[in-house]
């Protein structure tokens, strides 16, 4: 296994379509779930259950589930863009406008013109991928004194994390699917899965081998100074 300082460094979202014909080894993917068994979640009460779809009978119907964009995250996601690589390094957060299709870069979007044919349904976004990782949770179910599960939610992030730093150790490509905790499309996988009612998608992820090598995307953060605080929110950390 690689260094992890290495591991955590080079982990990205893995967009370029996966080999469909280069499955995921078993033991791989028991080393993936192996991972999100020992993730820290609070009060351990180990809040998500897995469904691991490789089916290509059901990854099909999954990627026939049309996945709306919505006005509002046209309209945040814009806030967030920089339109050049020298407004992304001077920002340090965010990411380039030129990810998205034309109608989502405006501050004020029209609904009828922001639908894009690549991101219609979800069989754009699985692209081949051997492997659809779903992370559900029951929402009837929470930590102690924890007013709207924040706890719970704070764990799924630790087991997503667990999950996605083996899957780069093993050379694997993963890419969290924010859309299937949408309200449409978690209908529908409901439906698909059996998945009982009081049951939550928090989030799927497509896992497989990549076809190609992503390109060089600029990749920023803020620098350790800009966030790190010692004693004081007014005090810099220094080392």
């Amino acid at each position: 296994m690689r260094e992890l300082a290495d591991i955590i460094r080079h982990r990205h979202s893995e967009r370029v379509a996966f080999d469909p014909a280069r499955p995921i080894p078993p033991g791989d993917l028991d080393q993936i779930l192996e991972a999100a068994r020992w993730a820290p979640t609070a009060h351990n009460m180990q809040n998500y259950e897995m469904i691991v779809v490789d089916d290509p009978r059901r990854l099909e119907e999954i990627g026939r589930i049309r996945s709306e964009i919505s006005e509002v995250f046209v309209r945040e996601n814009y806030a967030q863009l920089s339109f050049s690589e020298e407004e992304l390094l001077a920002k340090k957060t965010g990411i380039l406008a030129a990810v998205f299709p034309p109608s989502w870069l405006t501050p004020n979007p029209d609904p009828a013109e922001i639908s894009d044919p690549e991101h219609a349904y979800l069989g754009a976004a699985l692209r081949s991928a051997p492997v659809l990782l779903l992370v559900v949770h029951d929402s009837t179910r929470r930590a102690p004194a924890s007013e709207g599960d924040v706890l719970g939610f704070m764990s799924l992030g630790c087991v997503m994390e667990n999950m996605w730093l083996t899957a780069e150790s093993l050379g694997i490509g993963m890419q969290i699917l924010s859309a299937m905790s949408g309200t449409q499309v978690e209908e529908e996988l409901h439906r698909i899965l059996e998945v009982p009612a009081s049951v939550k998608v928090a989030f799927g992820a497509r896992l497989g081998y990549p076809l190609e090598q992503p390109g060089q995307r600029l990749r920023v953060r803020r620098d350790v100074v800009d966030f790190a605080h010692r004693n004081s929110y007014s005090a810099p950390y220094r080392s």
